[in-house]
């Protein structure tokens, strides 16, 4: 199996239609010629929580979204992603809620962390903790055992809940390991492409570290699952949001990464009308990446920039997108803040709506993200041009939903009616079937309100120029003719 070099989607299951069907006839009828690289389902599995990404289990689909024949059928045009988080399992899971009721004696009990395997007679030691990367107060959380009455302590890496409702997995034990390959071949089974790798950076657990990407134990992890993915035709996409240095060891290892400084770099591009340090750098990035501007979450700031931005500047971008509609997730720990308090972890909003519903900024926005280095992806959300959803904020509580609105088929198809969609749909169909676009890649000098970029393939080449001034994008290409040809984006 080998990743498309050409555009992707990013939906959730029930966003384009209501359920899986609907998608399946949303792609067919709409898309079948602009996602040839594929299509990101989120997670599309019972979960007991942060809308599917607290997994039940990966052998079964939600049945309110529809079963794995229709993620076969999609599979049978489309190359399909789906999620695994790999550090844990619901709370809910079969295989959880047996050890809740048997404790030790229960069959799958090797398949979860009792501090017994971390700590002697299973004590948490605080200076041990202290050194951790905490996501919540305490790395674990303290169950009752049905049959006995008795407690055990396991370790939950995340949850915003006392106990926690994600439960890590052991990834050291032969049972979970026998688990993740049944996860495997099951996606292999139901033409499955590439799996995500969420949460990734956490599986290893070891006294005197963060517990954060723990090298070079993380390594050995990748390398097994990496031969487990292989053996079954998968593609490997393993996720981490952390300091920009551990991505690019990712990357020097030969992974797919996720380039999660994109999408902030060209929003202070265009917002800011200065493209220096955009240019410097899509110089020194790695290629081998998943590009995105828009996600199911927000656009990420802390830790991902950490040491690229300057604060300072930083606040007043932020300024700007909370004026235009985003609000803000907050890094909670004191020590992971900047040493000026600045403590934006993402900013969430739509895309379309962040550029002030500019047609030609979010055209620009998207022509820079083709034209950079690797497999770009298109949240649903995004290719329909949406806009912030107060509503669903209001409804829910979960800031997150601003840019999370679950589409009707009249929805969907009011939204290819725009302008903006039909131009940005021109823009897919042509990064996908322009052949420099596997070729070599370059930034070309330009001045600080404009951007330059070109592909260049044998007799074949594509040049992007974006105009910050008035954000027009141009691209000229050499067309079938071996002739010079325009094309405004």
């Amino acid at each position: 199996m080998t990743v498309k070099n050409q555009v992707q989607l990013i939906t959730y299951p029930d966003s384009m239609g209501g359920d899986l069907k609907a998608l399946r006839h949303v792609l067919y009828t709409y898309f079948r010629d602009v996602f040839k690289g594929g299509v990101h389902i989120l997670p599309p599995f019972p979960s007991s929580g942060d809308r599917g990404f607290a997994p039940l289990t990966y052998l079964e689909i939600e049945p309110s979204f529809g079963t794995w024949d229709d993620i076969r059928a999609i599979g049978e045009e489309f190359d399909v992603l789906v999620d695994l988080m790999v550090n844990h399992i619901s709370k809910q899971s079969v295989y959880f809620q047996d050890f809740l009721r048997k404790g030790r004696r229960s069959e799958y009990a090797d398949l979860f962390i009792t501090l017994d395997k971390l700590w002697e007679n299973g004590k948490p030691v605080q200076a041990d903790i202290d050194k951790m990367f905490l996501r919540r107060p305490l790395p674990y959380s303290t169950f009752t055992i049905d049959e006995t009455g008795g407690e055990e302590k396991i370790w939950t890496t995340f949850g915003k809940t006392d106990p926690s409702e994600q439960i890590d997995l052991d990834i050291r034990s032969e049972m979970t390991k026998r688990l993740l390959a049944e996860f495997f071949m099951n996606f292999k089974k139901n033409n499955v492409k590439i799996v995500r790798l969420d949460a990734v950076g956490y599986v290893i657990k070891k006294l005197g570290t963060s517990c954060f990407f723990v090298e070079p134990d993380i390594y050995k992890f990748l390398d097994w699952v990496m031969e487990l993915a292989k053996a079954c035709e998968i593609e490997l996409l393993p996720e981490v949001h952390s300091h920009y240095s551990i991505q690019y060891k990712l990357a020097e290892y030969g992974c797919w990464i996720y380039d999660f400084i994109l999408p902030y770099r060209i929003l202070d591009t265009l917002i800011n009308k200065n493209s220096e340090a955009l240019i410097d750098y899509l110089k020194t990035r790695p290629h081998k990446q998943f590009t995105m501007l828009d996600c199911h979450d927000g656009i990420p700031v802390k830790p991902d920039l950490d040491d690229l931005i300057n604060t300072k500047e930083a606040r007043r971008l932020v300024d700007v997108c909370v004026e235009r509609g985003s609000n803000l997730s907050l890094i909670l720990s004191d020590e992971h803040k900047a040493p000026d308090g600045f403590d934006v972890h993402q900013i969430r909003c739509s895309y379309y709506s962040v550029l002030g519903c500019d047609d030609d900024a979010y055209l620009a926005a998207r022509a820079i993200q083709f034209f950079a280095p690797g497999v770009p992806q298109v949240y649903y959300v995004g290719l329909l041009a949406g806009e912030n959803d107060y509503e669903r904020v209001k409804q829910t509580g979960e800031g997150r939903e601003i840019n999370r609105h679950n589409y009707t088929l009249d929805e969907i198809e009011q939204s290819l009616r725009k302008d903006v969609v039909q131009r940005l749909l021109k823009l897919i169909r042509f990064r996908n079937d322009y052949d420099a676009f596997n070729g070599e890649f370059s930034v070309e000098d330009s001045v600080q309100s404009e951007i330059r970029l070109c592909w260049r393939k044998g007799d074949r080449s594509c040049h992007l120029h974006v105009d910050m001034k008035t954000n027009k994008s141009v691209i000229e290409y050499v067309d079938d003719d071996g002739k010079l040809a325009q094309y405004w984006v």
